[in-house]
């Protein structure tokens, strides 16, 4: 769907929509489907009546009526997906029936958007934004990783097996259905809780049954039998680990490289956290007021991803309910306080691209999906001819576009040290006083005092 959006006072627009003939021609036959099914016309069978025969029935403009009233709602939603446009009311419809079936078809919508928020100024905005600082803990344990990677296995005699130690073992389930001769390393992860908490203290020759819930909420049983017990014997850290473990040929050279990535990847995580402390800090300074009818709207789209994410790995939202310990009212809260907060910040973000005048050209959209194709072993010029058939092309240059805004934002703001921002926070201020009265003075939007 091809749309042009014109700004209206008092936060409107008006889009013009252009809809391909082929879907005029499948609304068409839709309607004529649905209308023949309807209608009682002697010598034809409900839903067998010939176009000619319906045409000269009810007449062209009923036909075509029925076909654009009953279709121009998902055309509008699917011309929305191509623009920034975020209506909080329903549309007012304009158009003129199309000729024939062959014919594209336009019509207008005017709806009431989310209003347009004046930003506030964000080069005043002070974000705190941390240093990264990779403590040794994290190179010791990326050591002992390594370490574990090259250690020898020994068997085990005189105790039981426990965390860290490498098991053989035989899974049958009571059905019969046989894993044996499997290795495992307790505390891995590898195995359900249940089955790791049976087998830390069995020692060789050890049989168990253990029970475990299944996401429909029914129950499995499982014979655990322990075959043979290891432990790993760890080689010491030293220039001779660095060069069995790694490429490095002194293990200074390993820690600093240890080091140098970590630092790398906490890095990136910190400045993705600061460019979310940025926009939450513009949204706050600005005071977007979300439109709840977008609140709504939104929520049902991440329930419905939720739900299918559930899917794929065997969940029902039923079973996510039983093990989140939440109650549907509450899962229902967080849900439309994410979708608050994600609207928001897209608002001001792209009422923040609008501001600064950034525009993302084909070419650029281009280059990031020829990025995606070379991470992903695609060919890249086949790749950009399947987001443009799948109409999700104009998708990555708002979602481009708003990256750009977000760019000058994070250069703009003041970045502050954590700790100056904690040490602010810790400050006595007037406001922070609490009165030593128990009366409240009620404001509006306040909670009422008990």
């Amino acid at each position: 769907m091809k749309a042009t959006v014109v700004e209206l006072p008092e936060s409107k627009v008006r889009m013009t929509v252009e809809v391909p003939s082929g879907d005029v021609e499948h609304a068409i036959d839709h309607a004529a489907s649905d209308l023949a099914g309807s209608l009682k016309i002697p010598g034809f069978r409900k839903g067998k009546v010939p176009m000619p025969v319906l045409l000269a029935r009810v007449g062209r403009d009923r036909l075509y009526t029925e076909a654009v009233e009953s279709h121009i709602g998902g055309w509008f939603r699917a011309a929305l997906r191509d623009t920034n446009v975020r209506p909080v009311q329903p549309p007012e419809y304009d158009y003129e029936l199309p000729s024939s079936p062959s014919d594209t078809f336009q019509f207008t919508a005017t709806v009431a958007v989310q209003p347009t928020p004046e930003l506030a100024d964000w080069t005043t905005l002070e974000v705190p934004s941390a240093e990264a600082e990779v403590p040794e803990e994290l190179v010791e344990a990326e050591l002992e990783v390594l370490r574990g990677t090259v250690a020898d296995l020994a068997p085990v005699d005189g105790r039981p097996a426990r965390e860290g130690d490498v098991l053989i073992v035989d899974l049958v389930g009571a059905d019969g259905d046989a894993q044996r001769d499997y290795v495992v390393e307790l505390g891995a992860g590898r195995l359900l809780p249940e089955i790791e908490q049976t087998l830390i203290g069995m020692s060789p020759g050890g049989e168990n049954e253990v029970s475990y819930p299944l996401p429909d909420g029914g129950e499995a049983r499982l014979t655990v039998h322990l075959k043979e017990l290891h432990e790993k014997v760890l080689p010491p850290e030293d220039d001779e680990l660095a060069r069995a473990a790694s490429e490095f040929d002194t293990l200074a050279e390993l820690r600093a490289e240890i080091e140098g990535r970590l630092r790398g990847q906490l890095e990136e995580e910190l400045e993705a956290q600061f460019r979310a402390a940025v926009v939450d800090a513009l949204v706050e300074a600005t005071n977007v007021d979300v439109a709840d009818g977008l609140v709504q709207s939104r929520a049902v789209e991440l329930w419905n991803a939720l739900v299918r994410s559930l899917e794929r790995r065997g969940l029902s939202a039923e079973a996510y309910l039983r093990l989140s310990n939440r109650s549907p009212e509450e899962i229902q809260a967080d849900i439309e306080e994410e979708a608050r907060q994600s609207l928001a910040r897209e608002i001001v973000l792209e009422a923040a691209a609008d501001k600064l005048g950034v525009e993302v050209s084909d070419e650029e959209v281009d280059e990031l999906i020829r990025e995606q194709a070379e991470a992903t072993d695609e060919d890249a010029d086949e790749l950009i001819a399947q987001v443009r058939a799948a109409a999700r092309y104009e998708g990555l240059r708002i979602d481009l576009r708003l990256r750009r805004a977000l760019d000058r934002l994070a250069a703009d703001v003041k970045r502050i040290p954590m700790e100056l921002a904690r040490a602010r926070e810790q400050l006595w201020t007037p406001e922070k006083e609490k009165p030593e009265t128990a009366t409240k003075l009620w404001t509006p939007g306040s909670k009422e005092p008990a």
